[in-house]
């Protein structure tokens, strides 16, 4: 390319084998005013530039003494000396000073003076000058640039239109960890080659293209070109263009944002895991199943090694934590992360021998952490565990011993409180995860189990509730019965797996004069303690009440009453009395679910009977209904919890239970474990009260 062509008015065309040279236009933002002076000091060249900055056109200023036309009064001395000086010596001047301009006023310009010499051995005055304010402006400009882009905390790059780093700063060597030589005129694959770098190009090539930036892109991890996936930066991609429009590259600023992104990481962490708590803890109202759901969400999340202990006292029923003395414990749960590596499982493993098996009592003295734990109702915490805080944090030296080639290096024991009182810690352990315990943590860990608490309390409750109705319920319960005269029996009870559900259903065997046998299921609506008590008080009133040999019908009369006055209680009963004399069976109903009716060689069917109101409805009459049974015919007494389901229909349920008793086994505690396996596999909603009798020949007559 030639002097001449560098010259030419943008844009330049591309010359073939190069790429084109188009000139910045930073000279066209100073305006640079040039003239030559000769050895008198006129003007012989004027460009246009001067025209502009000192309102003289060329016709007007060319053979003009540049002194007098350009300088004040005030000032020709001194710019004439300077100008004697420079074409005496070839020295060069540097002056700011208050030019002429045409339309009287002044401007304040910074002038170059410079000699020159032709070919013949003349001399002549190249004479620069631009506005100092414009001057002023585009060195404050280019200062503040360069020290945003040397000083600044944000990491900044320029690359040309091939992609290309053109510049980096000191704060992006940082960033990259590279050098800024070790970027220049390498391409953005090159300098990253771990970074997502298809994605950078072409968002920077968007920004080519349009000149519409790119701003605020979370970027994390190798993605932004950092070292470590915990790192984050904010990118963002610029279209740079020179004064006249040129495009010169894109520019990229990159601000490390890694603390705050691994804070907001954090809070989304810490917010995942309490909504995981509300929703996995607390499922069931087990108390061993409530602490294991507790150990399994802090881990691995929070630890790597969790278990939960309650007092033995809390369990007990007693209340308050020991006050300096030693604390024993109920171990309930332990888990346990699941280790990267064999090493690391191998310390998980060693740190779950440390702790106390579920299931097992442990007393810790009052010096050890988790005692001072519940003592004070306040989390302990460990941030860096050493060999000496090993005893006070395990129950004694060969679990101190496991700790230590476990590996664990922070600790954490935090109360489980409930309605003001401390029922046990939730012991944290770390081992594979290389944080420490820090407050953050602690805050947490007491969140989580301060919900927990509540669930493992009402826990604590529902057993000890329903231990009290089950002993009430089997307390009211018939024993073991002898077989009735005529009569082989077996039968079954099988209390609700929720407290709340416990308590209502009932059956009995009573002897009668005359060798006959009353057969009574009940069912008291509602449950708990309440629907127990009132239980035992139909069973009662139904015994005494047998024993004066009154037909069904007459004895349920008599229940209703009873039933009428216990509160409002409402509850189904069937009242059957077999007569062996006779080979009579007397059935009465109060809205009860029919019994099932068994005789050899004919399939199972309902008992067809008057269904009857319920007992406690009051003013309606029952009827008997009296059938012949022959020896081997039975009759299977049930309450509704050994049929009904939330899903199905009670009449899909009752063919279901007739089609189990059709391949009923022979022996009647066979059948009744065939019922209890076949028709209640998981439901434990209600209780059940299963009787089965069957009428067995009579004995041959002693001659």
């Amino acid at each position: 390319m030639g002097a001449t062509d560098a010259f030419r008015a943008r844009p330049v065309q591309q010359t073939s084998g190069r790429a084109p040279y188009v000139p910045g236009g930073l000279l066209d933002v100073l305006g640079v005013a040039a003239g030559v002076l000769d050895r008198e000091g006129r003007i012989v060249l004027w460009s246009p530039q001067a025209e502009r900055l000192f309102g003289w056109s060329a016709a007007e200023a060319l053979g003009q003494y540049a002194a007098r036309l350009l300088v004040a009064e005030d000032d020709v001395e001194a710019v004439l000396t300077l100008f004697a000086e420079v074409m005496g010596g070839g020295e060069t001047f540097a002056v700011v000073f208050p030019a002429r301009h045409k339309d009287g006023g002044t401007r304040l310009v910074e002038f170059r003076n410079v000699r020159l010499e032709d070919r013949h051995g003349e001399f002549f005055a190249l004479g620069i000058a631009t506005d100092r304010e414009v001057l002023r402006k585009v060195e404050r400009d280019l200062a503040l640039s360069l020290g945003l882009v040397t000083q600044s905390p944000i990491g900044l790059a320029v690359l040309d239109t091939a992609l290309r780093y053109v510049m980096v700063n000191p704060a992006l060597e940082r960033i990259y960890g590279l050098r800024a030589e070790q970027c220049t005129g390498r391409t953005v694959r090159e300098v990253l080659p771990r970074a997502d770098t298809g994605a950078i190009e072409a968002a920077m090539r968007e920004v080519l293209a349009t000149g519409t930036p790119l701003l605020d892109r979370i970027a994390v991890g190798h993605e932004g070109g950092g070292a470590s996936e915990e790192e984050a930066q904010l990118v963002s991609y610029y279209r740079l263009e020179d004064p006249g429009g040129q495009i010169l590259g894109v520019a990229t600023s990159l601000v490390d944002v890694s603390d705050r992104h691994r804070t907001l990481e954090e809070a989304r962490r810490r917010t995942a895991l309490i909504a995981d708590a509300s929703v996995l803890i607390g499922t069931t109202l087990e108390l061993e199943q409530t602490a294991h759901e507790l150990a399994e969400v802090v881990v691995p999340r929070l630890a790597d090694v969790a278990a939960v202990d309650v007092l033995d006292s809390v369990v007990e029923g007693r209340t308050g934590a020991p006050a300096g003395r030693a604390a024993v414990f109920r171990a309930l749960a332990v888990a346990a992360a699941r280790g990267t590596d064999a090493a690391a499982s191998a310390a998980c493993a060693d740190a779950v021998r440390a702790a106390d098996p579920p299931g097992r009592i442990a007393k810790y003295d009052h010096d050890r952490l988790v005692a001072r734990c519940v003592r004070t109702g306040r989390p302990v915490r460990v941030s860096r565990v050493h060999a000496e805080d090993l005893p006070e944090i395990a129950r004694d030296a060969d679990a101190a011993r496991l700790l230590a080639r476990a590996g664990l290096h922070s600790y954490m024991a935090v109360p489980l409180i409930a309605r003001g009182e401390v029922l046990g810690a939730l012991d944290l352990k770390r081992i594979s995860n290389p944080r420490p315990f820090g407050e953050d943590d602690a805050a947490l860990a007491a969140e989580l189990a301060a919900r927990a608490a509540v669930s493992i309390d009402n826990a604590r409750w529902y057993q000890r509730e329903r231990a009290t109705a089950l002993t009430l319920q089997r307390s009211l319960l018939p024993q073991r019965p002898q077989d009735p005269v005529g009569l082989e029996i077996a039968f079954r009870y099988q209390p609700a797996g929720s407290a709340s559900r416990v308590g209502g259903d009932w059956f009995d065997v009573i002897p009668q004069d005359g060798e006959k046998s009353a057969l009574v299921v009940g069912d008291v609506m509602g449950s708990g303690i309440n629907a127990a008590a009132a239980m035992g008080q139909l069973r009662t009133a139904a015994r005494t009440l047998s024993q004066l040999g009154l037909d069904p019908a007459r004895v349920l009369h008599h229940l209703d009453h009873t039933a009428s006055g216990l509160d409002q209680m409402i509850a189904t009963c069937l009242y059957a009395v077999y007569d062996p004399r006779s080979g009579r069976c007397c059935v009465a109903n109060a809205g009860h679910l029919p019994p099932v009716r068994l005789r050899p060689g004919r399939p199972p069917a309902l008992f067809d009977l008057p269904a009857g109101a319920p007992l406690g409805v009051g003013g309606v009459p029952f009827e008997n209904t009296a059938v012949d049974f022959a020896p081997g015919d039975g009759l299977v007494l049930y309450t509704d919890g050994l049929v009904e389901t939330r899903d199905e229909a009670i009449d899909a349920r009752l063919e279901a239970l007739l089609a189990v008793l059709k391949d009923a086994p022979a022996g009647l505690e066979a059948t009744c474990d065939l019922l209890l396996t076949s028709l209640r596999p998981g439901n434990d909603q209600d209780d059940v009260a299963l009787l089965i009798a069957r009428v067995v020949p009579a004995p041959p007559a002693v001659p």
